[in-house]
């Protein structure tokens, strides 16, 4: 699912997600629950203002953000 993540971007670009947006509804990252890395992607499991946590991909090569999971 297409998400529209607004993100940190320190030494690395898009470092980590602050705030997204889906369906129309803004959400703020209150906590990065975790974080992983592949040689092209980067997941970020995250604790969202609404309580629930949702599981963000960025595809590094092709700078796309998709939502994998979310769990209320």
């Amino acid at each position: 699912m297409d998400v529209s993540v607004q993100s940190y971007a320190g030494y690395r670009a898009e470092e980590r997600p602050r705030s997204f947006t889906l369906n129309g509804h803004a959400y703020e990252v209150h906590e990065i629950l975790d974080r992983w890395f592949g040689p092209d992607h980067c997941y970020f499991k995250v604790r969202a203002d609404d309580g629930s946590t949702y599981l963000l991909k960025y595809d590094t090569a092709a700078d796309v953000w998709t939502l994998e999971v979310m769990v209320k």
